[in-house]
């Protein structure tokens, strides 16, 4: 196939499997979440047959991620995550935590992997994806209850963690491996990643919490609806990437807060309205770049060590 049909051929593929297979994962009653990753199986390397672009699909899924949490963003105000805070922070930063331990457990003792990968894998472990517990919440009508503002507040307490330790990360094993880390310059990294994401927040409430609103405001005025469309995915997609490459945190993150700015004008429903189309479309490209990272073999080769990580995800996390 000419490489210059690759991204339309990923879309063509993508959206008709995700489709056909979802279709009829809810005529089996289970989720159309099951129909699109067996769509990404079917795409992916490690089955034969068509296999879709793998550096363009994990793009496209990001845009879907991105448009999903600017679309939960317009969903909630600053206040309802800081009346959640005493709730998310200390759960997430203990089922963190647990899940982390015991991930390094089964690394380490299971598959004999050293005690650096098998932090890793743990961490890896206790983050929940967010897209699966959104569209979860959605589709079950709890994001704007009790129990779906902490689930929210609590996945960006994970999201934080976790920019804090793929900053880390580098430094800690520069030192294993006799690089110049140290103590200080994991401090310095860990201060540096800190101030960044101060530094996000504070330019968000205080600027963008202005700015924002009124931009959008200013395009409604224009009376044309393709320009209001290209303003909200202009904010969604641009504030997400400027915060990734300005401060450093997750596109996610970023574009959550550009959502939440937006909770208090009187447009946070039409944006949300005219933004939800593509949010769902891409977010299935999410579902299906996910399955074709899965090798059906890997249940052959190692079927008792695949069992422990279900039982520390579902069990595991869920006690702690």
């Amino acid at each position: 196939m000419p490489h210059s049909t690759s991204l339309i051929a990923l879309l063509c593929i993508g959206f008709v499997a995700a489709f056909v297979l979802g279709a009829a994962a809810r005529r089996l009653r289970l989720s159309p979440l099951v129909g699109y990753l067996l769509a990404g199986v079917l795409v992916g390397p490690f089955t034969p047959g068509f296999v879709a672009d793998q550096t363009l699909a994990p793009q496209l899924a990001e845009v879907g991620v991105i448009l999903l949490m600017f679309g939960v963003g317009l969903h909630f105000a600053p206040r309802d995550l800081l009346a959640v805070r005493a709730i998310a922070v200390p759960g997430a930063l203990a089922q963190i935590a647990v899940a982390t331990a015991m991930g390094w457990a089964l690394a380490h003792y299971g598959l004999g992997w050293r005690h650096a990968a098998g932090v890793v894998f743990g961490l890896a472990l206790s983050v929940a994806s967010t897209v699966v517990l959104l569209r979860t919440l959605e589709d079950r009508r709890l994001l704007d209850t009790g129990q779906g503002r902490v689930a929210v507040g609590w996945l960006i307490v994970e999201d934080l963690a976790m920019v804090l330790a793929l900053v880390l990360l580098p430094a800690l094993a520069a030192g294993r491996d006799g690089g110049a880390a140290g103590p200080a310059g994991i401090a310095a990294a860990l201060a540096t990643t800190l101030l960044k994401v101060v530094a996000f927040v504070v330019v968000m409430l205080v600027v963008g919490r202005r700015l924002i609103p009124r931009l959008l405001a200013g395009v409604a005025a224009l009376g044309s609806r393709e320009l209001f469309t290209l303003a909200v995915l202009a904010i969604a997609l641009g504030v997400a990437f400027g915060a990734a490459m300005l401060f450093g945190v997750s596109f996610a993150l970023g574009a959550f807060f550009a959502g939440m700015l937006l909770n208090e004008s009187a447009l946070s429903h039409k944006a949300a309205a005219d933004s939800l189309p593509m949010r769902d479309a891409f977010a299935v490209l999410f579902f299906v770049s996910v399955g074709m990272l899965f090798d059906p073999r890997i249940l052959l080769a190692h079927p008792l060590h695949v069992l422990a990580t279900v039982l520390i995800i579902v069990l595991g996390k869920s006690l702690a």
